[in-house]
């Protein structure tokens, strides 16, 4: 029997990681959260000052680490990173990692690696497109900019970090912008994926709303 792969992609904030582990778990698969990824190579980057605008030493760096997942942990050269990433300061620089075409060759490398051992369900901003274009499933998640910026708002007070929330809905229209204009591999909704708008939807809601459609 083949492997299931499920794709879920869509812009910063809009939901995808939170409905795409709900979902590994209610279909026994694993998930990869591809932005975590990207996360990780940021934060390695920041933790030995790399200069983020330098392309060929960020290269350099990611072709120099080990990124892996086990039991819905993402492990960084063999150490769980999985708070580290959340930083804001990763947070504000993983756009520009991100777009870095042979960075994105690397971490695709190991994606579609995992994906052929398993059945998975990632998530991202060019699973669907690029990364699995003959995925299974293929969901698109979105949500306001407003919307996105209020929950990673909410998240981040609730961890103690002290910020404004027009400076996170700020913050997310410029993810966009960078995610959505890349080069190589931008966020881009496919013509076979299914958008789903999570504005002022529950968790349950989307999770029942992609279920529906997969099952």
């Amino acid at each position: 029997m083949n492997n299931l792969v499920i794709a879920i992609d869509g812009p910063a904030g809009a939901g995808k990681s939170t409905i795409a582990k709900i979902i590994a778990k209610e279909l026994n698969i694993n998930y990869i959260d591809t932005g975590a990824m990207y996360r990780a190579v940021t934060l390695k980057c920041l933790q030995n000052n790399v200069n983020i605008e330098d392309e060929n030493a960020v290269i350099e760096l990611a072709k120099e680490t080990d990124i892996d997942f086990k039991d819905n942990n993402i492990y960084l050269d063999g150490k769980i990173v999985n708070e580290e990433i959340r930083s804001i300061e990763v947070t504000n620089n993983v756009s520009n990692v991100a777009k870095i075409k042979e960075v994105r060759f690397l971490m695709v490398d190991v994606q579609r690696e995992i994906g052929t051992r398993n059945s998975v369900i990632l998530d991202g901003r060019d699973i669907g497109s690029y990364v699995f274009p003959n995925a299974d499933y293929k969901f698109f998640l979105i949500a306001t900019p407003e919307e996105r910026g209020n929950r990673r708002y909410k998240e981040l007070v609730e961890k103690g970090v002290e910020v404004n929330l027009q400076d996170v809905i700020n913050d997310i229209i410029k993810r966009d912008e960078i995610d959505s204009n890349r080069e190589f591999a931008p966020l881009v909704k496919v013509d076979d994926a299914i958008e789903i708008d999570t504005t002022g939807k529950t968790i349950d809601e989307v999770v029942e709303s992609v279920l529906e459609k997969i099952q």
